[in-house]
């Protein structure tokens, strides 16, 4: 995992209407993320169609971060994750999830069981095993999130893409230790896996006022942390440290929050493919 190449994402949806996320993805492009990652949830415009538009806007690739596998039935997600594999002619990288728990919210909208954690699992196991069927010779990547023993498991056997996903306030050591787990559950497949992490805040701006409904702590907290979902410095500062957290546990593909998409790019100008 250690020797993969830099590679960046903007996570982002279209809630300005289409003119907006052309604009958005037509800019990430130009300035050298590889793709355009889009949340799941139903106060947000589907993600399969959304990603069509953004994958016919520019040359990039585009992924789900990540789909709910509660909110569709296995084959129902599977026909649209093929869908768009072949009409973005192999530039979409899907990733499946058991759901956050306000998905539970949304499941129950659409008038489909939540279910346990376990059987939520066998609903993203089931999923893949129809893509595959539907795929045929072509393979969609698979991004799966993991942070406990099973989900990495099921990330070690089937992902192409794992995104360490761990609360904010999370040692370092701790991610480390993770990723040492991935590789060695992993086996013969771990120099295969690409390992994600996800910034939450970049550069020494002051974080946005949503900072504690999305990391769990308050903007003062996170700020004096060393939380991985920061990157704060200079462009070569923060192009240094994402080269530590490579040394350190193999993370090479780096997403952040389309807000910030502006000041991470000189960091993508430098790391972009090295």
């Amino acid at each position: 995992m250690t020797g993969k190449r830099f590679r960046f994402g903007v996570v982002a949806s279209p809630d300005r209407g289409a003119e907006a996320w052309q604009s958005t993805v037509r800019r990430a492009a130009d300035l050298g993320y590889s793709t355009i990652l889009m949340p799941d949830g139903l106060q947000l415009l589907s993600p399969f169609p959304s990603l069509a538009i953004a994958a016919a806007s520019a040359d990039i690739r585009v992924g789900t971060f990540v789909a709910a596998a509660p909110l569709r039935p296995p084959r129902a997600a599977a026909w649209d994750a093929h869908t768009l594999t072949v009409l973005t002619d192999g530039r979409f990288d899907f990733g499946i999830g058991t759901g956050r728990p306000t998905a539970a919210e949304f499941a129950a909208e659409l008038g489909l069981p939540f279910g346990t954690a376990q059987e939520r699992r066998a609903q993203v196991l089931e999923t893949l095993d129809h893509l595959i069927k539907l795929d045929g010779e072509r393979r969609t990547p698979i991004m799966l999130a993991a942070g406990g023993p099973k989900s990495l498991a099921m990330a070690a056997e089937r992902a192409d893409i794992v995104s360490l996903a761990k609360p904010a306030m999370t040692p370092r050591s701790e991610v480390a230790a993770l990723a040492r787990d991935l590789r060695e559950l992993a086996g013969s497949r771990a120099d295969d896996i690409e390992l994600a992490i996800n910034l939450f805040a970049v550069g020494d701006g002051d974080l946005p006022p949503w900072t504690k409904q999305a990391a769990g702590v308050d903007a003062e907290t996170l700020a004096k942390s060393d939380s991985l979902m920061l990157l704060p410095g200079t462009p070569q500062q923060m192009a240094d440290e994402l080269q530590r957290r490579r040394d350190d546990f193999g993370a090479s593909y780096i997403s952040v929050n389309a807000t910030y998409l502006e000041e991470l790019a000189p960091v993508v100008e430098l790391l972009a493919g090295r």
